[in-house]
């Protein structure tokens, strides 16, 4: 069985390509086609650069926060950060108390065992 190579693209080609699908709003099945590429490939290649004008912006390609979004950038990190300390904390004390119960249940096992043969014995 012969081992199938990933075909690479340069960024040039990629962005070229894109650029195809953007300016002349052909379907992206087409204009692969006619690049002979894989429609997949090229529709992913078109949704990474709409999420890319996303964060970076229009066109301007800045991509930097205002200050009030720096805020709550640094507000939500903050709150992730105490959520995981808590799960954390939570988790140990979940795991500790089932450790405790699970030795219950041993214990209970063998005492039952104990009991069912004394009871067999007599």
């Amino acid at each position: 069985m012969a081992a199938i190579t990933r075909r690479r693209f340069d960024p040039e080609f990629r962005a070229g390509a894109v650029r195809i699908v953007k300016e002349t709003g052909k379907p992206v099945a087409q204009v692969a086609r006619a690049l002979g590429i894989s429609p997949y490939t090229l529709h992913n290649w078109v949704h990474m650069d709409r999420l890319a004008e996303q964060y970076h912006g229009d066109s301007d390609g800045s991509g930097t926060l205002e200050e009030s979004e720096q805020e709550e950038l640094a507000r939500l990190r903050r709150e992730k950060a105490e959520l995981v300390k808590q799960h954390a904390e939570e988790k140990a004390a979940w795991d500790k108390e089932r450790a405790e119960l699970e030795d219950e249940r041993d214990v209970l096992k063998r005492s039952v065992v104990l009991w069912v043969k004394e009871a067999m014995g007599r």
